[in-house]
């Protein structure tokens, strides 16, 4: 419970009495409950976590057993007309005064509604952002175990299919063998929609599969996740089918050599600017810096993109435990694009990498 006890002195501090948690991945972080949202209008269950006293777990009956199930030390409370009527007679009797709740994820038509049914009752809202996330953003040791077997899942997926992939295969017939593999090897769903690109379309970071086959001796970028046990990973290789041509192996040595340089500066205390510094000094000197354009890295958990980032625009400093990628890329509209991504944790000294199969980028 060293999560809830950390959540509730946060609560104390701001001298609130209750937060009520939407988001999923914190409701799943400080519970267990593993359920999902279909969307952000229709919850499988919320928690009321009063600054003392038991946790709640508010669900429908169509959850009951999976919250009982897997809530262990939450109280789950059935909401047969709706979480807003239940709250109206739960909240007095728990004397919540100050009622926080995460407004980066509830409707804000549902807010409106919720502030003004607790003011009739005597109640302030507070509307936060981001402090579970700010709890989460620091693995604790179990977590960064599930993290890394999610990494080494995620490589055997991509080390079976790529020994598979032959020219005339489409992005789309690619991408949906990863991700069947994926869950047939033993992952939740994939952590997102798997990017497969070849040839011109890698020039596009966020490229969607479409009907274009694979071309023997282009780049093919190939990014993907998978969730394992709740937790994200999310890699990408850039492959070549057959030989690659001198421009490819260049710009491909430009990137790792960024990738490395990234690798070598990140540890605890240093910015997530300076992180990103590391690899953009390396893609600048090569005449490349217009070419990359996205930040070098980002967060991963629960949620496949949370804090840190790793860009321009982050002051902040890298802490111990903050699990990170590392994907610098270079991208020429027209030709195709190179992107490189490993997953690492922060450390005192340094960045531990977490993956192993780094075969692919010797070129």
């Amino acid at each position: 419970m060293n999560k809830l006890n950390t959540l509730r002195q946060a609560l104390k501090r701001r001298k609130i009495d209750a937060l009520l948690i939407s988001q999923p991945e914190n409701r799943r972080y400080l519970s267990g409950y593993t359920a999902t949202d279909s969307s952000i209008s229709e919850t499988s269950g919320v928690l009321l976590i009063p600054a003392k006293g038991a946790p709640f777990l508010l669900t429908d009956s169509r959850f009951e057993l999976h919250a009982s199930s897997e809530a262990t030390g939450y109280e789950i409370v059935l909401y047969p007309k709706g979480l807003l009527p239940l709250l109206k007679t739960i909240l007095p009797k728990l004397n919540i005064k100050r009622l926080a709740f995460e407004s980066h994820y509830m409707l804000h038509s549902t807010s409106e509604k919720l502030t003004v049914m607790a003011q009739k009752a005597g109640i302030e809202t507070v509307a936060l952002i981001g402090l579970v996330e700010k709890i989460r953003t620091c693995k604790q040791k179990d977590e960064i175990d599930k993290i890394e077997k999610s990494v080494r899942l995620n490589e055997d997926v991509f080390r079976e299919i790529f020994a598979s992939l032959k020219p005339g295969m489409t992005e789309r017939e690619v991408a949906l063998q990863i991700e069947n593999a994926m869950v047939l090897n033993g992952a939740e769903r994939p952590s997102f929609e798997t990017i497969v690109a070849g040839g011109p379309n890698g020039a596009s970071p966020h490229a969607v599969p479409g009907s274009r086959p694979l071309q023997e001796g282009e780049p093919i970028v190939i990014d993907m996740g998978l969730v394992l046990d709740g937790y994200c990973s999310d890699m990408t290789r850039t492959v070549v089918l057959g030989m690659p041509d001198k421009k490819t192996v260049d710009l491909f040595r430009v990137v790792r050599k960024a990738q490395l340089s990234a690798t070598a500066a990140i540890r605890a205390g240093i910015t997530g600017r300076e992180a990103d510094k590391a690899a953009r000094d390396v893609i600048s000197g090569a005449g490349l810096g217009d070419k990359f354009g996205h930040g070098l890295g980002h967060g991963v958990g629960l949620a496949v993109h949370e804090a840190p980032s790793l860009s321009p625009r982050n002051r902040k400093k890298l802490q111990t435990g903050m699990i990170i990628t590392v994907e610098p890329g270079v991208y020429l509209p027209g030709w195709g694009g190179i992107r490189l991504e490993n997953m690492g944790v922060v450390e005192e000294n340094g960045c531990r990498i977490l993956n192993q199969d780094t075969t692919f980028l010797d070129i």
